[in-house]
């Protein structure tokens, strides 16, 4: 009698209403930080309220595209694991001086249109670098990942950077009452129910909010219902070589920053990613980014907000994160159901982005459980990354006084961290040392990646 081989997590197809429900968790968790840049951008170059909406909704669009090509993948593009893509915030500052100084718009999708096919260009080679990235320096970078992005949800949990009334104890109180419904679901509800823990958490946080005055819909009526965005709306792109060269070194800090996410879904999700499958995941950031520009909206990356909510949930499967995907392309299409969205108030999110960001943390804390840490340099390895990666975290300005290429690179905390755990793991356990040294000890980890 014939048997079916086991579907692994990952590839499973929840029932339609679970895809629903799951996907639009996703897309809440990251919402926030998906129209923020083309906000930032924006509002940097003194854009209109029309030409600040078109963006949003490009974004959304393009966000939407991106996922789908990550998750569900087609020939050798896509690490067809579950994925959020959205842009990334380490392009802020370059485009808002391309945008501001050095030609425009047009300046910015030039540059971002030759930064994806850079990125397309050099996934095989990152692809190859896999072997650098042991339990010791993966389980680094996902703690990096987690603790650099918990004062995103501290900043959302007062109110909202710049937000008129932030830090009010109001604002402290949304957010741990909405963190205590998260808490209480996932430990006293039904299983579905308490893997839709932040979801809940969201919806009664906002049916809290409306009446205390957080929020009001009134954006939602100016909205258009219809909303399609064409490329090249705002010009033909033209090539700045100063331009092209620090969005170049953006394309380096993303590349970086999705190794760093993929590897950590890889963990998650128990299908660890080769050499082959993190060139296919990164080659579709550059495909990403090239529609981006295209599209009039920005690079894309791996979002870390929605790695810690499949940690915290347990979903591993990747057809949920594509059908968020179809949600924000709907969104970007519809203009108005976007206004709902964005209708949620910063302290809502702020206390479900506790327990997420919480959790991808502690999920770097479990990988750097494998490591064994006597008779050797190793807790100095992670020591060090760790501070080094907290550095811009605490102390925004650190590197203020630093050339543009510099900042760009080391004021990600994740990158500046990532970068620190490869280069000290391979100076402690793989350059000969002294006698006894502590290089062998390594192994297992090498091991168990090379395996």
């Amino acid at each position: 009698m014939a048997t079916t081989a086991p579907v692994h997590p990952v590839d499973e197809v929840p029932p339609v209403r679970q895809l629903a429900v799951f996907g639009l968790q996703h897309v809440l968790a990251m919402y926030a930080g998906a129209v923020a840049v083309p906000l930032i951008v924006g509002s940097a170059m003194k854009l209109s309220a029309a030409d600040l909406a078109y963006l949003i909704t490009a974004d959304l669009l393009v966000c939407g595209i991106a996922t789908l090509v990550q998750c569900v993948g087609f020939w050798r593009f896509g690490v067809r694991l579950p994925i959020m893509q959205g842009c990334t915030f380490a392009a802020v500052s370059p485009m808002v001086l391309i945008g501001t100084t050095g030609g425009g718009l047009p300046a910015i999708y030039g540059s971002v249109i030759v930064a994806g096919l850079a990125i397309a260009l050099l996934a095989p080679v990152f692809g190859k670098l896999l072997r650098f990235f042991p339990p010791l320096v993966t389980g680094t970078v996902i703690l990096i990942i987690g603790v650099s992005l918990l004062p995103v949800a501290g900043n959302w949990a007062a109110g909202g950077q710049g937000a008129k009334g932030f830090g009010e104890p109001k604002n402290l109180a949304l957010a741990g009452f909405v963190l205590l419904v998260v808490l209480g679901v996932q430990r006293f509800a039904p299983a579905f129910l308490s893997r839709i823990a932040v979801l809940i958490g969201i919806v009664v946080g906002l049916a809290v909010a409306v009446p205390f005055g957080f929020t009001d819909f009134g954006g939602v009526g100016d909205a258009d219902w219809l909303g399609i965005s064409t490329p090249f709306h705002f010009g033909t792109p033209t090539f700045h070589a100063s331009a092209i060269a620090s969005m170049l070194v953006v394309a380096l800090v993303t590349m970086t920053e999705t190794t760093g996410d993929l590897i950590a879904v890889g963990e998650m999700t128990d299908r660890r990613v080769e050499p082959r499958t993190l060139a296919d995941g990164l080659r579709a950031d550059g495909l990403s980014t090239v529609l981006g520009g295209v599209f009039n909206t920005f690079p894309y990356t791996a979002y870390a907000q929605n790695v810690g909510l499949v940690g915290m949930t347990r979903v591993r499967s990747r057809w949920v994160v594509a059908a968020a995907g179809g949600i924000l392309v709907l969104l970007g299409l519809l203009p108005k159901l976007g206004a709902v969205v964005a209708a949620i108030p910063a302290p809502v999110l702020g206390g479900a982005g506790l327990v997420m960001f919480g959790t991808v943390a502690a999920s770097g804390l479990k990988t750097l459980a494998q490591v064994d840490f006597k008779g050797n340099d190793n807790l100095t390895v992670v020591a060090v990354s760790v501070a080094v990666g907290m550095l811009p975290v605490g102390v925004p300005t650190i590197y203020a006084q630093f050339p543009d290429w510099f900042q760009t690179v080391m004021n990600s905390g994740i990158s500046a961290g990532c970068l620190t755990a490869i280069v000290l793991n391979l100076l402690f356990n793989h350059l000969p040392g002294k006698a006894g040294s502590p290089a062998k000890a390594a192994g297992p980890d090498e091991a168990s990646v090379t395996a």
